[in-house]
């Protein structure tokens, strides 16, 4: 019987699977139309089998910029089936590619229920590349999975050598290694050579302690982001509401605001029942409360970025709850 952990690499596509045109092709690599299935990324990496017994499981070769809901669920049945299947299983490491990866990050961090670890791993440069960085990225994802004190962080993100915490991390810079951060309170370890070492524990609630279930779901309730800048008006209010939207997040100037077209159209939104959060463009820090806020019926969204305020409203919406100020006070 091996002593290495078991863990499990789902395979979703994106930059770490992509093959471009030559060892300098590292932007335009799409383009060569190549992206290898899991078993083709764990083949380029044989390092691997030195840290864990590797269970390949081939999902879909797209870009992240195609992954929504219907992989998110899909993903998150694929983890339950896998522990099922595999009770002595350490963990799962996720590749993915970066466009969308905090995303799916997030909603696995808030819908998982099950007892092991979720890293979600991608790269920078394509497989492909001169000194890619995701064949390293990978191996200390397995590592981060495999270590039992990565249990109950909710799902975990792993790229240059820092584990980040799901509800925290954004991506800061389009071409950089170091472009995923967390700009408000930094990384929770590092994927050393020599050991995983471990610094902090995030306090917001997460995967598995959460109140969402979504395995019963069609779909999520429709939610959208309006982007607020100088002049805005509320025509983008006014068409999501058209379209249907159940709640609206706003990237607003810092610390939350907006202008007031938009302020008056957000007011007519939530007067015609849909739920209207306020989060900033910033990329760090809280979205402020308001006496004007407060008395429009706006929520805010703490520190999340819009884009991860979109996903917890999305779920608050779909778990019937009616307190959603409680739900982005607490994850």
């Amino acid at each position: 019987m091996s002593s290495k952990p078991k863990v499990a690499v789902i395979g979703t596509g994106g930059t770490i699977s992509s093959v471009g045109r030559g060892p300098l092709d590292l932007i335009d690599y799409s383009a060569a139309g190549q992206v290898l299935d899991v078993n083709g990324v764990i083949a380029r990496v044989p390092e691997l089998a030195l840290v864990a017994d590797i269970i390949p499981v081939p999902f879909k070769a797209i870009p992240s910029t195609a992954i929504a809901w219907a992989e998110w669920k899909e993903l998150l049945l694929i983890c339950d089936r896998l522990v099922a299947e595999h009770p002595d299983l350490a963990g799962i490491a996720v590749t993915h590619g970066t466009a969308s990866l905090e995303e799916t990050a997030y909603f696995l961090s808030l819908t998982l229920k099950i007892p092991v670890p979720v890293v979600l791993v991608g790269a920078q440069r394509p497989a492909s590349a001169l000194a890619g960085d995701g064949p390293m990225n990978l191996v200390n994802a397995v590592r981060v999975a495999a270590d039992p004190r990565a249990r109950g962080l909710g799902a975990l993100v792993l790229l240059n050598d820092e584990i980040q915490a799901a509800r925290e991390v954004t991506k800061t810079s389009t071409l950089r290694m170091q472009t995923f951060r967390t700009p408000d309170f930094g990384v929770l370890g590092h994927a050393d050579a020599d050991e995983i070492c471990w610094y902090r524990r995030p306090l917001r609630r997460m995967a598995p302690d959460t109140e969402f279930d979504v395995r019963g779901l069609d779909a999520l309730p429709r939610v959208d982001i309006a982007y607020t800048y100088a002049g805005a008006d509320g025509a983008a209010i006014d068409a999501f509401v058209a379209a249907g939207a159940k709640g609206i997040v706003t990237a607003g100037f810092a610390p939350g605001f907006v202008t007031p077209a938009m302020a008056t159209a957000m007011e007519a939104a939530v007067a015609k029942g849909v739920v209207v959060v306020l989060s900033t463009r910033a990329g760090s820090g809280r979205a402020g409360k308001t006496t004007r806020g407060r008395n429009s019926g706006f929520i805010t969204a703490d520190n999340l970025t819009p884009q991860k305020a979109r996903i917890l409203l999305s779920l608050s919406l779909a778990s019937g709850v009616t307190d959603h100020e409680r739900v982005f006070a607490m994850y």
